[in-house]
């Protein structure tokens, strides 16, 4: 049994889009960019549509239905205070839905600014139940939980402390210490991409 094509939308004008548009958003709130990637298959090709699209989110923000500051100051919220996620994750999964890099950065400022990061990793490692590297794999787990700290957005100055704590065996140090030179690079990485 063949499977039939999905058959090609008719493009619509500007007000099947609004009206895409508002339920779109009224399922989960999104930024403009990734709204008017889903509203580009349904407009109508070339300048009608790109006008079509201009007017509907114009229409939106007016109506206060679409704002990506909003988004970005709601998403952080809820990926500091739920998820428990460090600075650098957000701000990178903020990137990469669109948020303008300025509103990135002062949304972050707000939001982290009394936020003590060590405290924070705590957390996130209580949230996700990691474990505390033991028994003869101990310095391969450490290094693991390292990783997995760096991935959720902390500093390796603030994943240092957390793991220093732990009171690990001398053998899970010394992957603690050179673990810490590749995330230092990894810093660096960071910073220089903030630079961009």
């Amino acid at each position: 049994m063949a499977f039939a094509r999905p058959k090609k939308r008719e493009p619509v004008g500007e007000t099947g889009l609004f009206e895409y548009a508002v339920g779109v958003l009224a399922r989960r709130m999104r930024t403009e960019r990734d709204l008017r990637r889903l509203m580009r298959p349904r407009a109508e090709e070339g300048e009608a549509g790109v006008k079509a699209m201009d007017a509907v989110v114009v229409r939106l923000k007016e109506l206060n239905y679409l704002s990506d500051t909003r988004f970005a100051e709601d998403y952080t919220r809820v990926r500091k205070e739920h998820e428990k996620f460090g600075k650098r994750r957000v701000q990178q999964d903020l990137m990469q839905k669109g948020v303008g890099k300025e509103l990135v950065a002062s949304t972050l400022e707000t939001a982290y600014e009394d936020v003590d990061e060590v405290v924070l990793a705590r957390q996130y490692i209580a949230r996700k139940r990691m474990k505390q590297p033991s028994g003869e794999n101990a310095k391969k787990e450490t290094v693991r939980a390292m990783n997995r700290l760096l991935r959720a957005g902390f500093s390796s100055r603030a994943i240092y402390k957390v793991l220093r704590e732990w009171e690990l065996p001398e053998e899970a140090v010394e992957g603690l210490e050179a673990g810490e030179e590749r995330a230092g690079d990894s810093d660096g990485y960071a910073r220089q991409n903030e630079d961009d």
